[in-house]
């Protein structure tokens, strides 16, 4: 069978938050983009389901945010977490300078669904699913296309300009060569879902003690938990066999001790290794990395969808001219990477500086954890937990749409 061939400006490959967030932003401002999914859908489970104060900011500027907020989400204004036999509140929400004073929790794929169906509206917007990109074409010493597997045969792209949005195993970033400094992480997570009842707590962070960090995130009917456990502790976990590990989650949060039992083997559980690192330079000619293919992100805070996220943002930006002209240069590639710099490198900085003082110290200690005097401070005074607030709801640089017009 003939290989397939496309020609479009922009390609755009991975549909996660940062893909399918850039591919309608370009689709809006007139610039023919195709988006390469590999699945036939978004419905995963285990992704990041926050939707940050910033993200539904995007969502107002853009004329959706009424829309997008009719879809089912729960809301969270402060955010509390027990250390130890301590509860402290860490970030109140209600003060940041955004028209959402909350963070959105709500599945990775009806977020996905939603910006799909709007990118649909425009005719400059394409979706391929099942479309596995596989290598880059080149000529020249510049990207010219990708070269994609699908259904129906080989898929070649030829396009002005491809954007790796393809995740932390980006297939585009170790095609294209592109240097990755690894900044090392503790810890790996392992993720699971357990049932929720109408009397259970609201959103919190779960808790942290004696060794060990339980995150529960709440989806109405189950809760999403991420087990936080030392770097490669995983077959260790396993060794000391299910009932024990029923039993620790258990002594974490003693009401969901007569739900254990719904983890019914180790298949139940998720290991995500946990990553975090950067591209030195985020791009080659013809080729730019954003999202987790540019900068892997820790899941502290879990910041790392509102920055890739803000990433789509900035490079529409920038890119949508140059793109609708048809003529990318390096200095606009160059351009993304300076303006996004920043606010990834103060993140991950952050981020290792918590991973390695407070969560690296955890996971090691085998009795009972007090929380630091600085957090019981912070939580005391209500003026203090607006700084966490504005760092997880807003981050260093946040990004405002200043192209395309509303549909």
């Amino acid at each position: 069978m003939p290989d397939q061939e496309m020609q479009v400006r922009c390609c755009v490959v991975g549909g996660g938050p940062a893909g399918m967030v850039l591919g309608l932003l370009l689709a809006r401002a007139q610039v023919p983009v195709l988006v390469l999914e590999k699945h036939a859908d978004f419905l995963r489970d285990f992704r990041g389901d926050t939707i940050h104060p910033s993200t539904l900011e995007i969502m107002h500027e853009l004329g959706l945010l009424t829309e997008f907020l009719r879809r089912p989400h729960n809301e969270t204004r402060t955010l509390r977490a027990q250390i130890g036999e301590d509860w402290l509140d860490i970030a109140d929400f209600n003060h940041l300078p955004t028209h959402c004073r909350f963070v959105a929790f709500m599945p990775q794929w009806d977020f996905l669904d939603f910006v799909a169906e709007k990118g649909r509206g425009y005719a400059d917007f394409q979706l391929a699913t099942q479309a596995e990109v596989m290598d880059l074409i080149e000529k020249n010493g510049r990207v010219r296309g990708v070269r994609a597997r699908t259904p129906d045969g080989r898929l070649n792209v030829m396009a002005d300009l491809v954007i790796g949005a393809d995740g932390r195993h980006s297939t585009v970033r170790q095609k294209a060569g592109l240097e990755v400094e690894d900044l090392g992480a503790p810890m790996d997570v392992l993720w699971m879902r357990l049932s929720r009842r109408a009397d259970d707590p609201g959103q919190t962070l779960g808790r942290i003690d004696a060794g060990r960090i339980l995150v529960m995130l709440n989806r109405d009917d189950y809760w999403q938990c991420a087990f936080v456990i030392a770097k490669g502790g995983f077959e260790e976990i396993r060794r000391g066999g299910l009932p024990a590990f029923r039993q620790e989650i258990g002594r974490l949060v003693p009401y969901l001790r007569d739900r254990t039992a719904e983890l019914h083997d180790w298949d139940d559980v998720r290991l995500l290794s946990v990553t975090v690192d950067r591209l030195r330079v985020w791009h080659r000619a013809g080729l730019l990395c954003i999202g987790d293919a540019a900068h892997a992100m820790s899941p502290i805070g879990g910041v790392g969808i509102n920055l890739a996220i803000q990433d789509a943002v900035a490079a529409a930006n920038i890119l949508a001219d140059p793109l609708r002209r048809g003529a990318v240069g390096e200095g606009d590639l160059r351009k993304v990477q300076r303006r996004r710099e920043f606010p990834t490198r103060a993140t991950q900085r952050l981020q290792v500086f918590l991973q390695n003082r407070v969560i690296g110290r955890v996971l090691t200690r085998r009795g009972q954890v007090r929380a630091p005097l600085l957090l019981r401070i912070a939580s005391r005074w209500r003026y203090l937990r607006r700084l966490p607030a504005r760092i997880i709801g807003i981050g260093f640089r946040p990004e405002h749409v200043r192209i395309g017009a509303p549909p």
